[in-house]
């Protein structure tokens, strides 16, 4: 195939897409460190796709499957990229543990499977998908919604479960919040 003539409909179109494409990214790049600003717009995100699903008494399927895609997204992000167990069967084989057994073993941070910035961007995208939904008819199908809240919650706290006894048995900690900092000056 030739490609597409310069002057052509095609053409125009691709360039236009491609510039808003560079546009988009640029201001996600921008956003990256404002980690504060960009979860308190999605929960301003998510409190409007609450209000919607509750003030219209409909849609509890895209409110479900945001929430199981939601918690699949959050185990994604607490799980660490390398998974501990798996390299401990591969240790046990060559008869060598992969956690640090001594003082001056190598330090490894935790690394997470999701990063922070994929899980607040792909959690904002389904949240926007989920809201656009909500407006067309065609999704509001009729369930009997308490099943599913209950069914969500059982598979969240079943899911936590298995996880807090993951992050125990391993004893990694996903979360920074406590861990000692140290700063540049310190003398």
């Amino acid at each position: 195939m030739d490609a597409p003539e310069p002057d052509t409909p095609f053409a125009a179109v691709s360039a236009q897409t491609t510039r808003v494409g560079r546009i988009y990214q640029a201001y996600l790049d921008k956003s990256t460190p404002f980690i504060t600003y960009r979860w308190v717009g999605t929960g301003i995100l998510t409190l409007a796709f609450a209000l919607r699903i509750v003030f219209a008494q409909g849609w509890y399927i895209v409110a479900y499957s945001l929430g199981i895609y939601l918690l699949n997204l959050f185990l994604a992000f607490l799980t660490p990229k390398f998974d501990p167990s798996l390299e401990q069967d591969e240790g046990m084989e060559a008869g060598e543990s992969s956690l640090p057994t001594k003082e001056d073993s190598e330090f490894r941070p935790f690394v997470r499977r999701l990063p922070e910035f994929k899980f607040w961007y792909s959690a904002t995208k389904a949240i926007a998908i989920g809201f656009a939904c909500s407006w067309s008819e065609i999704f509001n199908l009729p369930v009997f919604w308490p099943v599913l809240v209950v069914y969500w919650l059982i598979l969240f706290c079943l899911t936590m479960r298995r996880q807090i006894q993951h992050m125990i048995k391993y004893r990694y900690v996903p979360f920074t919040v406590g861990k000692t900092r140290y700063s540049k000056n310190s003398s």
